[in-house]
């Protein structure tokens, strides 16, 4: 192992005892691993900005995006903060480097009647376990959760009286987000057949959501659920769960909901975060505009 990849290695340790999310985790391996290569014998006090440019550059070379390319830039400029907190290197040269310019496209959001023809009536055929599969799609919908944060829901997380659910987020972080009296039904309707899984099986599981195996749903299983259904209900082949939390922000800013609001249910830590729901919605507002202010008849 190169020094390098020693403190990488070092590096991706602390982001773990920071409770940083597996998925960020993951992609920063995937990109530093490439890092090291590039770096090979050298000191890290010898890199410079010019350096990780070059170190971009072979990464366009390759082929990739410029998303995937600003995903590594992120991960070397982390490296090089978490370098320069160590006393390794005395200031970090990725924060010189320009971050490439991607292209600012919003996700094509489904509409109120869009979701609601997903929702109502009996699940599609396609559907694997109609009930589950209700439950998931009025949770991820009814609630903005992140698909991540659903698998991880636990029965005992779910306080029917009070008809909220304890999310944890990302870091590790929880709260508390209310469900609505659809997702309710479809929770009564799931929770015997949960049990009767279980029964048949002779397992036990804290998971709410569970596979035929009786074992707890993965995010990608989720992801092919929604997608199934989406399409099979006539939405795009783009749609994935975090699609439905886009429409969950989305339609309650329409529907007149307050920022902040829906940045506690989001459970997102910067208001900037959810002020991207109101690009999402300027032609809805421009149309209140037009009908209701004096001014503008």
């Amino acid at each position: 192992m190169t020094a390098a990849e020693k403190s990488i290695a070092k590096f991706l340790d602390s982001l773990r005892q920071r409770n940083a999310s597996p998925h960020t985790i993951k992609a920063y391996a995937g990109d530093l691993a490439v890092f090291a290569g590039y770096v090979g014998s050298r000191d890290w006090k010898s890199l410079d900005h010019l350096a990780i440019r070059g170190f971009l550059s072979q990464l366009y070379a390759k082929g990739l995006s410029k998303t995937s390319v600003a995903r590594a830039l992120a991960a070397v400029r982390s490296l090089f903060r978490w370098l320069a907190q160590e006393g390794v290197v005395e200031q970090n040269p990725a924060k010189l480097v320009a971050t490439p310019r991607l292209a600012k496209k919003l996700p094509r959001v489904p509409t109120i009647e869009e979701m609601n023809g997903v929702l109502d009536g009996a699940m599609p055929e396609i559907a694997s376990f109609p009930e589950r599969d209700r439950l998931l799609l009025e949770l991820l919908y009814g609630c903005g959760i992140r698909n991540s944060e659903l698998v991880g829901i636990n029965l005992d997380d779910i306080r029917l009286s009070s008809e909220v659910i304890l999310i944890r987020g990302k870091g590790k972080k929880e709260r508390y987000v209310p469900f609505g009296g659809a997702a309710m039904e479809a929770l009564k309707v799931y929770l015997p057949w949960r049990q009767s899984l279980l029964a048949t099986l002779r397992k036990t599981n804290p998971a709410l959501l569970l596979n035929q195996r009786g074992g707890r749903l993965t995010t990608r299983s989720i992801g092919r659920i929604v997608k199934r259904i989406a399409v099979a209900r006539g939405l795009s082949p783009d749609v994935h769960p975090h699609t439905l939390r886009h429409a969950f922000g989305t339609h309650m800013l329409e529907e007149g909901a307050d920022l902040r609001a829906i940045q506690e249910l989001l459970g997102h830590e910067r208001l900037a975060t959810t002020q991207r729901y109101t690009q999402l919605t300027t032609k809805h507002v421009l149309a209140v505009y037009d009908q209701t202010h004096p001014r503008a008849k």
